[in-house]
């Protein structure tokens, strides 16, 4: 997993986003921080305490192996 760290222009303020690594968002802050840096550091501080791995997303379908042996 990383942490990003994000602003947008009716937001400026930084927060962080703790992401797996098939693009999905984990967490996201709603406190916000002045520099990337501080953001960035909260987000790993928070990702450190997680302790879980969802680098794999959940598949989205089903085998049908079951169906091919008729």
């Amino acid at each position: 997993m990383q942490v990003t760290a994000f602003s947008t222009p009716k937001r400026p303020d930084w927060r962080w986003r703790i992401v797996n690594y098939a693009g999905e968002t984990i967490e996201e802050s709603r406190d916000v921080f002045p520099t990337i840096a501080a953001a960035v550091a909260r987000g790993t501080e928070h990702m450190s305490r997680l302790n879980v791995d969802r680098s794999a997303p959940a598949r989205a379908w089903r085998s049908t192996s079951h169906l091919r042996s008729r």
